[in-house]
Protein backbone atom coordinates (compact mmCIF):
# COMPACT_ATOMS: atom_id res chain seq x y z
CA UNK A 1 0.00 0.00 0.00
CA UNK A 2 3.08 2.02 0.93
CA UNK A 3 4.67 1.68 -2.20
CA UNK A 4 1.18 2.18 -4.01
CA UNK A 5 0.92 5.91 -2.85
CA UNK A 6 5.09 7.10 -3.48
CA UNK A 7 4.71 5.66 -6.82
CA UNK A 8 1.17 7.53 -7.56
CA UNK A 9 3.71 10.63 -5.51
CA UNK A 10 6.41 10.47 -8.40
CA UNK A 11 3.75 10.17 -11.08
CA UNK A 12 2.53 13.67 -10.02
CA UNK A 13 6.26 15.28 -9.58
CA UNK A 14 6.94 14.10 -13.09
CA UNK A 15 3.90 15.54 -14.52
CA UNK A 16 4.25 18.62 -12.82
CA UNK A 17 8.11 18.56 -14.19
CA UNK A 18 6.48 17.87 -17.62
CA UNK A 19 4.12 21.26 -17.21
CA UNK A 20 6.77 23.03 -16.68
CA UNK A 21 8.72 22.51 -19.33
CA UNK A 22 6.66 22.99 -21.80
CA UNK A 23 7.09 26.13 -23.37
CA UNK A 24 4.20 29.17 -23.84
CA UNK A 25 3.49 29.04 -27.46
CA UNK A 26 1.16 31.42 -28.00
CA UNK A 27 2.37 34.40 -25.52
CA UNK A 28 5.56 33.91 -27.55
CA UNK A 29 4.05 33.82 -31.08
CA UNK A 30 2.10 37.08 -30.15
CA UNK A 31 5.09 39.09 -28.39
CA UNK A 32 7.07 38.22 -31.31
CA UNK A 33 4.00 39.81 -33.59
CA UNK A 34 3.95 42.76 -31.68
CA UNK A 35 7.84 43.34 -32.03
CA UNK A 36 7.60 43.20 -35.63
CA UNK A 37 4.84 46.14 -35.88
CA UNK A 38 6.70 48.17 -32.82
CA UNK A 39 9.68 47.83 -35.38
CA UNK A 40 7.68 48.52 -38.69
CA UNK A 41 5.95 51.28 -36.89
CA UNK A 42 9.56 52.55 -36.01
CA UNK A 43 10.42 52.43 -39.72
CA UNK A 44 7.81 54.20 -41.18
CA UNK A 45 8.61 57.01 -38.32
CA UNK A 46 12.03 57.43 -39.32
CA UNK A 47 11.46 57.80 -43.17
CA UNK A 48 9.33 60.25 -42.58
CA UNK A 49 11.60 62.05 -40.19
CA UNK A 50 14.01 62.43 -43.13
CA UNK A 51 11.66 63.35 -45.34
CA UNK A 52 10.80 65.95 -43.62
CA UNK A 53 14.19 66.86 -42.51
CA UNK A 54 15.09 66.94 -46.51
CA UNK A 55 12.01 69.14 -47.10
CA UNK A 56 12.97 72.09 -44.31
CA UNK A 57 16.91 71.48 -46.01
CA UNK A 58 15.26 72.48 -49.28
CA UNK A 59 12.93 75.44 -48.06
CA UNK A 60 16.41 76.50 -46.12
CA UNK A 61 18.54 76.25 -48.95
CA UNK A 62 15.98 78.26 -51.37
CA UNK A 63 15.20 80.78 -48.79
CA UNK A 64 19.06 81.50 -48.61
CA UNK A 65 19.50 81.38 -52.45
CA UNK A 66 16.03 83.67 -52.48
CA UNK A 67 18.37 86.35 -50.08
CA UNK A 68 21.23 85.70 -51.94
CA UNK A 69 19.78 87.41 -55.18
CA UNK A 70 18.27 89.81 -53.68
CA UNK A 71 21.55 91.31 -51.69
CA UNK A 72 23.31 90.88 -55.16
CA UNK A 73 20.39 92.92 -56.42
CA UNK A 74 20.39 95.59 -54.40
CA UNK A 75 23.93 95.70 -54.12
CA UNK A 76 23.96 96.00 -58.33
CA UNK A 77 21.36 99.22 -58.08
CA UNK A 78 23.22 101.07 -55.06
CA UNK A 79 26.63 100.69 -57.41
CA UNK A 80 24.43 101.84 -60.57
CA UNK A 81 22.05 104.26 -59.05
CA UNK A 82 23.81 105.44 -55.93
CA UNK A 83 24.37 108.82 -57.17
CA UNK A 84 20.64 109.42 -57.92
CA UNK A 85 19.79 111.94 -55.10
CA UNK A 86 22.88 113.60 -55.70
CA UNK A 87 22.11 113.56 -59.80
CA UNK A 88 18.63 114.74 -59.30
CA UNK A 89 20.51 117.81 -56.77
CA UNK A 90 22.97 118.95 -59.54
CA UNK A 91 20.23 119.26 -62.22
CA UNK A 92 19.46 122.35 -59.93
CA UNK A 93 22.91 124.13 -61.42
CA UNK A 94 21.22 123.54 -64.91
CA UNK A 95 17.79 124.95 -64.04
CA UNK A 96 19.59 127.99 -62.63
CA UNK A 97 21.82 128.68 -65.44
CA UNK A 98 18.62 128.60 -67.86
CA UNK A 99 16.99 130.89 -65.51
CA UNK A 100 19.60 133.20 -65.25
CA UNK A 101 20.14 133.44 -68.92
CA UNK A 102 16.08 134.20 -69.39
CA UNK A 103 16.78 136.94 -67.06
CA UNK A 104 19.46 138.59 -68.49
CA UNK A 105 17.86 138.42 -71.98
CA UNK A 106 14.36 140.11 -71.01
CA UNK A 107 16.94 143.17 -69.26
CA UNK A 108 15.87 145.69 -71.54
CA UNK A 109 19.13 147.44 -70.14
CA UNK A 110 21.37 145.21 -71.68
CA UNK A 111 19.56 143.74 -74.46
CA UNK A 112 21.66 143.61 -77.84
CA UNK A 113 24.68 144.32 -75.61
CA UNK A 114 28.37 143.24 -76.55
CA UNK A 115 28.09 142.15 -72.62
CA UNK A 116 25.32 140.09 -72.84
CA UNK A 117 26.10 138.24 -75.39
CA UNK A 118 29.77 137.44 -73.90
CA UNK A 119 27.55 136.51 -70.52
CA UNK A 120 25.27 134.23 -72.40
CA UNK A 121 28.06 132.46 -74.39
CA UNK A 122 30.01 131.51 -71.36
CA UNK A 123 26.69 130.52 -69.68
CA UNK A 124 26.05 128.27 -72.68
CA UNK A 125 29.72 126.91 -72.78
CA UNK A 126 29.43 126.07 -68.81
CA UNK A 127 25.43 124.44 -69.60
CA UNK A 128 27.29 121.88 -71.91
CA UNK A 129 29.88 120.87 -69.62
CA UNK A 130 27.41 119.86 -67.50
CA UNK A 131 25.81 118.01 -69.69
CA UNK A 132 28.94 116.40 -70.88
CA UNK A 133 29.87 115.26 -67.27
CA UNK A 134 26.14 114.18 -67.25
CA UNK A 135 26.32 112.21 -70.21
CA UNK A 136 29.37 110.42 -68.68
CA UNK A 137 27.48 109.30 -65.75
CA UNK A 138 24.67 107.73 -67.64
CA UNK A 139 22.52 111.09 -66.78
CA UNK A 140 20.69 111.88 -70.20
CA UNK A 141 18.49 114.74 -71.10
CA UNK A 142 14.52 113.98 -72.43
CA UNK A 143 14.40 115.08 -75.87
CA UNK A 144 10.63 116.50 -76.08
CA UNK A 145 9.95 119.45 -78.68
CA UNK A 146 7.98 117.87 -81.66
CA UNK A 147 7.44 115.13 -79.34
CA UNK A 148 4.46 113.18 -79.01
CA UNK A 149 3.30 113.55 -75.18
CA UNK A 150 4.56 110.34 -73.42
CA UNK A 151 3.55 110.49 -69.82
CA UNK A 152 6.33 108.50 -69.20
CA UNK A 153 8.87 111.06 -69.44
CA UNK A 154 6.80 114.19 -69.89
CA UNK A 155 4.51 116.19 -67.82
CA UNK A 156 2.28 118.51 -69.98
CA UNK A 157 1.77 121.73 -67.69
CA UNK A 158 -0.29 124.05 -70.40
CA UNK A 159 -2.18 123.59 -73.61
CA UNK A 160 -1.23 126.04 -76.52
CA UNK A 161 -3.96 126.07 -79.49
CA UNK A 162 -1.68 125.66 -82.50
CA UNK A 163 -3.36 124.41 -85.98
CA UNK A 164 -0.14 123.19 -87.72
CA UNK A 165 0.66 120.68 -85.07
CA UNK A 166 -1.06 117.74 -84.15
CA UNK A 167 -3.40 117.75 -81.12
CA UNK A 168 -0.97 116.40 -78.23
CA UNK A 169 2.53 117.17 -80.03
CA UNK A 170 5.29 119.26 -77.15
CA UNK A 171 5.56 122.54 -78.77
CA UNK A 172 7.29 124.13 -75.36
CA UNK A 173 9.70 122.78 -72.94
CA UNK A 174 9.42 124.40 -69.75
CA UNK A 175 12.01 122.59 -67.91
CA UNK A 176 14.11 119.83 -68.95
CA UNK A 177 13.80 116.27 -68.24
CA UNK A 178 16.81 113.60 -67.71
CA UNK A 179 17.05 109.71 -66.76
CA UNK A 180 19.57 107.87 -65.39
CA UNK A 181 20.31 104.91 -67.19
CA UNK A 182 17.01 103.08 -67.36
CA UNK A 183 15.10 104.93 -64.68
CA UNK A 184 13.70 108.60 -64.58
CA UNK A 185 15.36 110.97 -62.80
CA UNK A 186 12.54 113.75 -63.52
CA UNK A 187 10.30 114.61 -66.75
CA UNK A 188 10.21 116.99 -68.27
CA UNK A 189 7.69 119.85 -68.26
CA UNK A 190 6.07 120.78 -71.46
CA UNK A 191 3.34 122.66 -73.04
CA UNK A 192 1.51 120.69 -75.53
CA UNK A 193 -0.50 121.66 -78.48
CA UNK A 194 -4.43 121.40 -79.13
CA UNK A 195 -6.15 122.60 -81.64
CA UNK A 196 -8.28 126.05 -82.05
CA UNK A 197 -11.89 126.48 -80.92
CA UNK A 198 -12.88 128.92 -83.16
CA UNK A 199 -11.49 126.39 -86.46
CA UNK A 200 -13.51 123.08 -84.32
CA UNK A 201 -16.27 125.63 -84.24
CA UNK A 202 -16.59 126.93 -88.11
CA UNK A 203 -16.36 123.07 -88.83
CA UNK A 204 -19.12 121.89 -86.80
CA UNK A 205 -20.58 125.03 -88.51
CA UNK A 206 -20.13 124.14 -92.06
CA UNK A 207 -21.16 120.39 -91.62
CA UNK A 208 -24.44 121.63 -89.85
CA UNK A 209 -24.87 123.67 -93.08
CA UNK A 210 -23.91 121.05 -95.37
CA UNK A 211 -26.21 118.78 -93.84
CA UNK A 212 -29.19 121.04 -94.01
CA UNK A 213 -28.60 121.46 -97.70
Amino acid sequence: MEKEQNHDAEDLKSGETDNDSKEPIGIDQNNEGNDKTIEKSSNISSEEKILELEDKLARTFAEMENQRRRFEKEKEEAFEYGGFNFAKEALNLIDNLERSKKILENDESIKNSEALNKTLEHLNIINKDLISIFLKNNIKPIESLNKKLDPNFHQAMIEIEDDQKDPGTIIQEIQKGFTIKDRLLRPSLVGVSKKSQNKDEKIEQNKENLEKK
